[in-house]
């Protein structure tokens, strides 16, 4: 099961600023728009099915983003996403903008989902089933405060681009 999911995305003109940049909220848009696709189709989990069924649902808890580079109206872009961390009723999403060809990031991004019961209005443990996907498809990283991981991927491009 692939862990590192990937999505292509045309920037629209309703999304830009008057620079002809995507607009800074509008990138969160693209990005959960893209990652509610792409655990569709890689691991059949429509979230809306998901909480029609079980009345459960994730909440964002938090966002931590950072801009390097804009995108521009009509550019494709690539959206990468992964899991990086979870818990019983947790989960922390690494997102990353990329050009079409992967060779200029974007923007990276750091989701924090919680598993949230739309009857109790409270948060909720995942399943055993649920439990089990997570497991499979996680991709641990070497740093869990915002910060340094994104200084780590920075230094990390440097380096590729080093050699």
């Amino acid at each position: 099961m692939e862990k590192i999911l990937k999505t292509k995305r045309k920037v629209r003109f309703q999304d830009c600023d008057p620079f002809n940049h995507l607009n800074n909220s509008k990138y969160l848009e693209y990005f959960i728009n893209a990652r509610e696709d792409q655990i569709e189709s890689h691991y059949n989990l429509d979230v809306f099915e998901h909480m029609k069924t079980t009345g459960l649902s994730w909440v964002v808890a938090s966002n931590q983003i950072s801009y390097l580079k804009p995108a521009f109206t009509m550019e494709t872009v690539l959206i990468e996403s992964q899991l990086i961390q979870y818990t019983d009723n947790l989960l922390l999403v690494e997102m990353k903008m990329w050009n079409e060809n992967e060779t200029e990031l974007k923007a990276i991004l750091w989701v924090k989902f919680i598993q949230y019961n739309i009857q109790t209005k409270k948060a909720a443990k995942h399943s055993e089933d649920l439990m089990k996907l997570f497991e499979s498809v996680v991709v641990p990283v070497d740093h869990y405060v915002f910060e340094n991981r994104f200084l780590e991927i920075i230094q990390n491009l440097k380096n590729k681009a080093a050699v």
